[in-house]
């Protein structure tokens, strides 16, 4: 099993894809930064303009704490999408090339190549999502400073800047499920349907009904509470005044049973189906 994560390790860093994948990452959090920087804070004065008689704030209402939170609900539909066509291709690649087949013909058994892949993948999704906050918070903080955060979410919030910088950070956190979710779901997808492009127009179809689902307001408890679609939103929880953990604390169980159920659903799967 070592040398299978170590083989997974290795085709996943050596592929051109890998660092295309990163370097978009990069470039979107850029944008948004570049976008606030010329255009920010003539937006923020039109919003705020009456409130600032009212509040007061501790630095810039344009700061690096409103920038991150930005950046989060930017990368929550391009994120999981850079990463399912990373993930998927972990397996389309070793059916386009045929190398499945010769990797087939060795004394591996067919669970633990597959499962090697999934768990190769769920540690560079971690990955990713790390470097990701890391780098947000370095440019953010290095560009903007640091100050009070401003969130609207049914009404606006405000947060002291060590609250939100808190925050944010366990934002991150809570997302680290979100996307391991989709990049599991990918692979899973990737196993049944074989070839690349069908695979990432699934995956993608995957990823937009999944977010539409989770805007939909039904009066279900099923569907609220246990539904996937409704538990990958945990991470704004934590931009409520009072931070409901029961709420988080339940989305993220779920939502990690759920995980393992494409996981094991893809493992069974590909187990018994002949590689051709």
């Amino acid at each position: 099993m070592k040398n299978l994560l170590a083989t997974e390790i290795y085709k996943l860093l050596k592929q051109s894809k890998t660092y295309y994948a990163l370097g978009a990452i990069f470039l979107i959090e850029l944008l948004v930064l570049i976008g606030a920087y010329y255009q920010g804070a003539t937006i923020i004065d039109i919003l705020l303009s009456n409130l600032k008689d009212s509040f007061f704030f501790e630095g810039n209402l344009l700061n690096g704490n409103l920038l991150i939170y930005l950046i989060l609900n930017t990368l929550w539909f391009h994120l999981p999408l850079i990463l399912m066509i990373i993930i998927s291709g972990m397996l389309t690649t070793e059916y386009k090339d045929n190398t499945i087949q010769t990797v087939m013909l060795q004394p591996v058994e067919k669970w633990k190549f597959i499962l090697s892949k999934y768990i190769v993948a769920i540690f560079f999704t971690l990955l990713v999502v790390l470097l990701t906050a890391i780098s947000s918070f370095i440019l953010s903080y290095a560009l903007f400073g640091k100050g009070d955060l401003i969130v609207y979410l049914g009404n606006l919030n405000f947060y002291k800047a060590s609250d939100a910088q808190y925050r944010l950070q366990l934002a991150f956190i809570a997302g680290m499920g979100s996307m391991v979710f989709f990049s599991v779901a990918s692979l899973t997808i990737a196993i049944l349907f074989k070839e690349a492009t069908k695979t990432w127009i699934i995956a993608a179809l995957f990823l937009i009904v999944t977010n539409l689902l989770l805007k939909f307001e039904v009066a279900n408890v099923f569907y609220n509470e246990w539904f996937f679609p409704k538990l990958n939103n945990s991470w704004q929880y934590f931009f409520y005044e009072e931070i409901p953990w029961e709420i988080i604390y339940h989305n993220t169980l779920v939502l990690g049973l759920y995980t393992i159920a494409f996981l094991v659903a893809g493992v069974l799967i590909f187990n018994k189906r002949d590689i051709g």
